[in-house]
């Protein structure tokens, strides 16, 4: 489709460009959900696939090299010297998104990447360092239940036989879907010759709360990623005819998932700053009139200190296995992923203040790629304003001039970032 040229939000820092409204206004009907509303775009799904065709075309509109690793990553270099990959600046965000998602998460970061590209290019900005814009896969993990699995896959952090054994809602499993969609399962997991490329890393996101509104101010800097995980419970009772079956004889694992949940609550609102979450169950074999032979529930907690969160999750497993027990059924917690509380480089962050001297500086509670990237490289994170404060659905919002703002300002730290400009002819 035809890239609008419209003019950004104008700046002193910021010439006549491509837009990131633009840029969305051109995807903004991929992956609609017609019954959840907003957007759902797993990984490996047509509408994502169809935006990781959109960015490869915007990014080679700009001259960028593009490629796509082994790990399902996308990566667009804008090289200072033709071969030399060393030392580079890297920007970018995801794609993908969670069952009836918000517009932004994701794909804000990935069009302001585009736009900041621009925004140096007009200035006539002439990078000392390579840069390079990564879009990563599965970030959500709404498909396999991995968050930040390309990501984690990239950094070793999840081994690739276990990569290649998770299986979606269907029963499909990564590796089939993977060779379906022309990626070879065999080759994925840890890559350190990309690793020893990347310098540092900068991811932008939409906020996914309020802090930017209480603060009046558009872009903030990120501090840190609170601690968070995802659990499975699986509740295994006995399944039966629900017509012939007594109330006294049942042992319907469905009930004692409902007060688990209820337990789930009113657990996690013992400890401050905690937060836990049942967003998905799924009862087995899941008709109207059988009684459940097994409810298997996800759980997702979060905390600033990981030792609370450990406690959390230890008094979550301990209530469902005496409520189970009370309708004579068993219940079992499994970890399917754990990021422990993240701090940002402080070094990289003084940095992002001294080129954003207005930009608050607030931690989030959201899982993020930069979040993962640090164990391995200095990394930091911009937020722009979300006048909701809402994330994760439809309601999510950013508008159009502080997208602008949050381009010019990822523009702004990267040129410091890249080192001193040059200006050519």
């Amino acid at each position: 489709m035809p890239l609008q040229e419209t003019p950004a939000v104008p700046s002193a820092t910021a010439p006549t460009t491509t837009s990131v409204s633009s840029l969305l206004r051109d995807i903004s009907d991929v992956g609609r959900d017609r019954n959840r509303g907003g957007y759902s775009r797993p990984v490996f799904s047509g509408a994502e696939t169809e935006l990781r065709n959109w960015f490869v075309e915007q990014a080679g509109r700009r001259g960028l090299d593009v490629d796509t690793d082994h790990n399902g990553i996308i990566w667009a270099w804008w090289d200072t010297t033709a071969g030399t990959r060393k030392d580079a600046v890297v920007t970018g965000s995801h794609l993908d998104s969670v069952p009836g998602g918000g517009e932004y998460d994701g794909p804000l970061g990935v069009a302001s990447a585009l736009v900041a590209v621009d925004i140096l290019k007009a200035r006539r900005f002439r990078p000392r360092r390579p840069l390079a814009i990564a879009v990563f896969p599965e970030e959500e993990g709404s498909r396999f239940g991995v968050a930040c699995l390309g990501s984690r896959l990239l950094t070793g952090e999840l081994a690739p036989d276990k990569a290649r054994r998770l299986k979606d809602a269907d029963g499909n499993t990564y590796a089939d879907i993977a060779s379906a969609n022309g990626q070879d399962p065999r080759l994925i997991g840890a890559d350190y010759t990309t690793l020893q490329q990347l310098g540092l890393f900068v991811e932008l996101h939409v906020e996914q709360g309020r802090g930017l509104i209480d603060l009046h101010q558009p872009v903030a800097i990120g501090s840190s990623i609170l601690g968070h995980g995802r659990w499975k419970l699986t509740i295994s009772g006995q399944g039966n005819h629900a017509g012939t079956t007594l109330m006294a004889g049942r042992r319907d694992p469905m009930i004692a998932a409902g007060k688990i949940m209820v337990s789930i609550r009113d657990t996690a609102r013992k400890y401050r700053d905690a937060r836990a979450t049942v967003g998905r169950l799924q009862p087995v074999p899941g008709g109207t009139n059988v009684i459940a032979s097994r409810v298997d529930l996800w759980i997702d907690v979060r905390h600033p200190n990981d030792s609370v969160t450990a406690a959390l999750v230890e008094a979550i497993g301990l209530n469902a296995e005496l409520m189970a027990a009370e309708e004579g059924c068993t219940a079992s917690l499994t970890t399917e992923s754990l990021s422990p509380t993240v701090h940002f480089d402080g070094g990289l962050r003084d940095r992002l203040q001294a080129l954003l001297p207005d930009a608050p500086v607030l931690d989030t509670g959201a899982g993020h790629d930069a979040g993962v990237l640090s164990s391995q490289i200095p990394t930091a994170m911009l937020f722009v304003r979300n006048p909701t404060g809402v994330s994760h659905s439809p309601e999510e919002l950013v508008e159009d001039w502080d997208a602008e703002a949050g381009a010019v300002a990822l523009a702004d730290s990267l040129a410091g970032l890249l080192g001193e400009a040059c200006v050519v002819g």
